[in-house]
């Protein structure tokens, strides 16, 4: 009789167990937003993955506590999806899921309202659903609040961190309306999205760029406010330069309109500076062979990372050897800075296609044995050490 009733116990104290968290919904994604959208309430989702340790934290440690069920509970339709099976493979697709835990907030429309990410505390996961809990947007999204002429800032800043990535234009306009609006001081973050989102002298954001100049000087130095300046009146410039049916840019149109605005030196600058990011994806490595010489002439002032890269493109294309050898300086750069698999295979490379074969050899024995000890792939390595035997 004792053990049966030991048993009854256990039973009832798991069933309350059980019920000492979030109240998730056991139905298909579709009767959920239904049914959000019939209660004006937003989805709370749970995107999680069976093999994740955070995911399981949140569930065992976050999840039941008592503040965050009751909050959740309350103001939410909250459900969970293995985004690895059935439904959540296409809501996976459908969000760009890609980090377990991510949370969601959606409104009944299926649109997402907040979003984040990884293991969070008891306040933490607070925090974020009462940010989430805004009650304009359970009857309706972020864009139809925003073309009714929504101005306040704290919506204004949550939808442009929402569709800054997802809708650039969209949250474009919410930061021009968001910085007309904005009286207190700059921050730190708000000079980031001012110039994030500021992209020609046209835009209305330029204005406050201008205005607020002092802040905005505060904020990074005066010398990096007048480069950002100089780089913004050259953007129409540049895009106005590229004939985007030939990929040809126009030197006399650039250099013409440039002058005036920066100066020669500085045009002559910002004229290679396009070629070096333009040509490469175009595939003309001839153009690109020629601006990246004089661009990168004084290599004293670049990083190693960025020379790196150079040096990568010359070394996959380009066969002049007085040019490879000054690809191989550039990729000297970053290897005497730190070595690694991947600056010494191309360092290799290089000295291979110049004829230093010695060299080439031991950097490419070098490149195979870091990959080898990383566990990382040396097959690129092999094959050059095969061809210089």
């Amino acid at each position: 009789m004792k053990k049966i009733l030991l048993l009854i116990t256990l039973v009832i104290s798991l069933a309350v167990f059980g019920q000492e968290s979030i109240d998730f919904q056991n139905t298909g994604f579709k009767e959920i937003l239904a049914k959000a959208k019939k209660e004006k309430k937003l989805v709370f989702m749970d995107a999680y993955a069976t093999w994740c340790g955070p995911c399981k934290l949140m569930e065992k440690n976050i999840f039941p506590q008592k503040s965050v069920r009751e909050y959740y509970n309350a103001n939410f339709i909250n459900s969970r999806f293995d985004m690895e099976k059935g439904e959540g493979r296409e809501i996976a697709r459908k969000y760009g899921i890609r980090s377990y835990p991510s949370f969601l907030f959606l409104n009944g429309d299926g649109e997402v309202v907040m979003k984040s990410y990884g293991y969070m505390d008891e306040n933490q996961f607070l925090s974020l659903a009462k940010e989430a809990n805004n009650p304009k947007l359970k009857s309706g999204s972020y864009k139809e609040q925003f073309e009714k002429g929504e101005n306040d800032p704290e919506f204004l800043m949550n939808m442009i961190r929402l569709y800054a990535e997802s809708d650039y234009e969209l949250a474009k306009k919410a930061s021009e309306r968001f910085f007309a609006g904005k009286k207190e001081p700059l921050t730190r973050e708000d000079v980031g999205l001012l110039l994030y989102f500021l992209k020609s002298p046209t835009d209305p954001n330029y204005k406050i760029f201008t205005e607020r100049k002092n802040e905005i000087a505060n904020v990074m130095s005066e010398d990096v406010y007048n480069q950002f300046d100089v780089n913004i009146k050259l953007s129409k410039v540049m895009e106005n330069s590229v004939d985007q049916k030939t990929g040809i840019i126009n030197d006399g149109y650039f250099m013409t309109n440039a002058v005036p605005l920066v100066g020669k030196t500085e045009a002559e600058t910002a004229l290679n500076r396009l070629k070096v990011i333009y040509y490469p994806n175009i595939g003309n490595f001839g153009g690109y062979e020629k601006a990246a010489l004089e661009y990168y002439k004084k290599s004293e002032n670049f990083d190693p990372e960025e020379l790196l890269k150079a040096a990568w493109l010359f070394s996959e294309h380009i066969d002049n050897k007085e040019s490879l050898a000054k690809a191989s300086e550039w990729a000297e750069k970053s290897v005497i800075k730190s070595e690694t698999s991947e600056n010494t295979y191309i360092l290799a490379k290089l000295y291979s296609k110049i004829g230093k074969t010695e060299n080439a050899k031991m950097y490419a024995e070098l490149s195979m044995h870091l990959a080898e000890t990383q566990g990382k792939d040396a097959s690129l390595a092999k094959k050059l050490l095969e061809n210089l035997k």
